[in-house]
């Protein structure tokens, strides 16, 4: 299993990750999100959602809607539900 921390701060895109069931999503709190070192001291776990320049972020249930979405897509859970 690996841990994907979701912050504006970092630089993988959220559709870069190649997703397993047994992956875990952290968000941080709506106001103030991750704490920077979680970040920067996983690099390889930290994944962004891309926006346009003038987007400062998104809400967070917003957030968690779109990344979940794309890891149940790759996982095959959509599949599962028909």
């Amino acid at each position: 299993c690996n841990f994907y921390y979701l912050s504006t701060k970092a630089k993988k895109a959220y559709t870069k990750v190649k997703y397993t069931p047994d992956d875990f999503l952290v968000f941080g709190k709506e106001t103030k999100g991750l704490p920077e070192n979680l970040i920067f001291d996983n690099p390889k776990q930290a994944i962004t959602i891309p926006m346009t320049g003038n987007v400062r972020s998104l809400n967070l249930a917003t957030s968690v809607s779109i990344v979940l979405f794309e890891a149940l897509r790759q996982t095959g859970y959509m599949n599962k539900t028909k």
